[in-house]
């Protein structure tokens, strides 16, 4: 069942929910017979009450049966919002099977009826809450990641080429909508048993990272359905895809906790740059000035830089020191980009004379 569907159900859920207690308030406003147990409403008001409340019923035991066998799968801890949201399904049953005990055997407990329905209907609200407003937050973003525009979709069948997939790999149709959504149900709906979705998309990687990293996590041995070997190549077409959204929202982050750690191991880095920059032009008579090839430097910024988000980045935020350009780099190197040393001192040369803001 997709996320979606998901959704529109637990919609009519909370629908059902309300309209079976405010009907049972309205019910229970009418003369009661304690000694026979019965009401002198209106027997269509009753029948209509008793058919919600049914429908109500099946629609959970349904909701159920698909749910509970995906929590079953897990190997690890469930989330916290994951753990809070089977409780009070389990809450709900309870609820649901103590009301049709006391219909059923315990009419004596009768009047305990409004407070069992007012109980169900806090729960489903509690139930619904946490599940339906972060679908439509996803379904909200979706429509805003530039992974599905025709932009998106024609840097990741560039970047697919050279990914790593094998030869029979199809790649103009990873790299289409269609593949890119089989890709994205597969992380949804068979990544999650093992992992959370905010592990998986910790960090921003390069298109053979993502290959690797999900052909590694297939052959693992796991409880459930495995991913199939044309499933791993679409959700690795949409990982790459999604990794400039990715990398925005680390970059979001990153300014918002401040960045006191991770510029202190690109610190290491970026030293022993420019220790070997310094030693390169004491030893060697030609200058690295004199070897410097604009173009060459220009057409390496853009194939690697662009495997992680989009060029523009750069232009948004632009870096304001040469001390901060060696940080850049030096994360992006720690984030999974491989550069040789003398491509570092040509991308950073060429950040530092093209994009450098000097305000």
């Amino acid at each position: 069942m997709s996320t979606s569907t998901s959704a529109i159900l637990g919609l009519i859920f909370l629908g059902l929910a309300n309209a079976s207690v405010f009907l049972m308030f309205k019910l229970w406003g009418y003369p009661f017979d304690k000694e026979t147990h019965t009401s002198s409403a209106p027997r269509s008001l009753m029948l209509l009450h008793r058919f919600i409340g049914y429908a109500y019923a099946i629609l959970y035991v349904f909701m159920m049966w698909h749910m509970v066998p995906r929590l079953w799968n897990y190997q690890v801890e469930l989330p916290p919002r994951t753990v809070a949201h089977l409780m009070l399904g389990i809450t709900i049953g309870v609820l649901i099977l103590i009301k049709i005990a006391i219909l059923r055997f315990f009419r004596h407990f009768e009047e305990a009826m409004p407070y069992i329905g007012t109980c169900l209907l806090i729960c489903t609200y509690l139930l619904i809450g946490l599940s339906v407003p972060f679908t439509f937050r996803e379904a909200a973003l979706r429509t805003q990641t530039m992974a599905f525009s025709e932009e998106g979709i024609a840097r990741t069948r560039r970047l697919l080429e050279n990914a790593g997939l094998p030869e029979e790999a199809p790649l103009d149709q990873l790299a289409s909508k269609r593949k890119l959504r089989d890709g994205q149900h597969v992380l949804q709906r068979k990544c999650v048993v093992c992992h959370d979705l905010r592990t998986i998309l910790a960090k921003p990687r390069t298109p053979t990272d993502w290959v690797r990293l999900v052909n590694r996590m297939a052959i693992k041995p796991m409880i459930g359905e495995p991913i199939y070997q044309e499933e791993e190549w679409s959700v690795s077409a949409y990982l790459i895809a999604i990794t400039p959204d990715i990398q925005t929202s680390v970059r979001q982050q990153r300014q918002a906790q401040m960045r006191a750690d991770e510029a202190k191991a690109a610190a290491q880095i970026v030293t022993f740059v420019m220790e070997a920059e310094m030693e390169a032009e004491t030893e060697i008579d030609t200058t690295t000035a004199d070897t410097y090839d604009e173009a060459e430097a220009q057409a390496l910024f853009e194939d690697k830089c662009s495997q992680c988000h989009a060029l523009t980045d750069v232009e948004d935020y632009p870096p304001r020191s040469e001390e901060e350009t060696n940080e850049m780099v030096s994360r992006m190197i720690d984030n999974g980009l491989y550069l040789e040393g003398e491509e570092i001192e040509l991308i950073t040369r060429y950040i530092n004379e093209n994009y450098l803001d000097s305000e």
